[in-house]
């Protein structure tokens, strides 16, 4: 099998490479972005003409945290429409039968009570700290459930994944998710002998992050049973925690002792956030890591390569 990773140097796809590494029969093709520009319909084409894979993970685009979003909106949300449509699309195109979306839980609206089913989407107005970016998941989603309906053959389906963390990730405050901006901020504070970090709000807020290698491992799964999988399904833990916990779970694996203090004149985003597992759980793939697991390998790859 010849398979075509997109974001192939961003976390999820270098996840998928390493869990793809160990697996024989397939060819992995994971051209950076000066090999293969995604923003350029009729260069992807070509790519896809050229190389024909079998198989197409996308996992490609813009990502980052609330003041990412917040601070570029605009390119949060055409990039990845740009990003979405030419990948599907000459695919499409070029005949490929196989394709796996990489989508988002910020898809769901804000308003949606948690476990968040897959059948929420589009029920209503998404987080507007990163609309942009739901609002172009939503489309390359609901592009792929079109082209599976409408042309006989064809397998376009899409992973919803809860939030992410873990080896490959970014680590720059300005760019990274919670999770990496917890360890950068405890790890700063522990190396500089601080005893105080700030907190985001009151801390109270729910969310649900799971270690990106497990993702990887369910892509891995899905190449032997994509056609049982579902058109659109979540990825999860099936369990959550608060902000505060993250940062008091991390603290103990950092072997950081210091306090907290909340900013609540910070946003916070949606109160809860949670990803219904029902249709993964019946799907036959459950995630392996605990929190404390996924947060030492995430630390472990931080020492390794940005305070290296």
């Amino acid at each position: 099998m010849k398979l075509l990773i997109t974001g192939g140097n961003g976390m999820v796809g270098r996840n998928i490479q390493e869990a793809l590494a160990a697996l024989p029969g397939v060819q992995v093709l994971a051209p950076a972005r000066g090999e293969l520009d995604l923003a350029s319909y009729a260069k992807v084409l070509e790519y896809f003409e050229q190389h024909k894979p079998d198989f197409v993970v996308h996992a490609a685009g813009r990502v980052g945290g609330i003041q990412a979003n917040m601070a570029h909106p605009v390119e949060f949300l055409v990039e990845n429409l740009d990003i979405g449509r030419n990948v599907i699309m000459a695919a499409r195109e070029a005949g490929v039968t196989r394709l796996l979306n990489m989508a988002s839980s910020c898809m769901y609206p804000a308003q949606a009570e948690s476990p968040l089913a897959e059948n929420l989407i589009l029920t209503g107005a998404p987080e507007p700290t990163n609309e942009g970016y739901a609002i172009a998941k939503i489309v390359s989603t609901r592009l792929c459930e079109y082209i599976s309906r409408s042309e006989a053959g064809f397998m376009y389906k899409t992973m919803v994944p809860c939030n992410l963390y873990g080896r490959h990730d970014k680590f720059d405050p300005k760019h990274s998710h919670l999770i990496p901006a917890i360890i950068h901020k405890v790890h700063m504070a522990k190396v500089n002998g601080l005893n105080a970090v700030d907190i985001w709000g009151n801390g109270t807020a729910r969310r649900e992050f799971m270690y990106a290698g497990d993702v990887a491992d369910a892509v891995v799964y899905a190449l032997g049973h994509f056609d049982s999988m579902p058109a659109v399904m979540n990825l999860g833990l099936g369990h959550d925690h608060t902000v505060n916990e993250y940062y008091e779970v991390t603290a103990r694996v950092l072997g950081w002792q210091g306090n907290f203090e909340h900013d609540l004149s910070k946003p916070v985003g949606m109160k809860r956030k949670m990803v219904d597992v029902t249709a993964q759980t019946a799907w036959g793939w459950a995630p392996k890591h605990t929190l404390q697991q996924g947060l030492e390998k995430t630390y472990n790859f931080y020492l390794e390569t940005v305070q290296a």
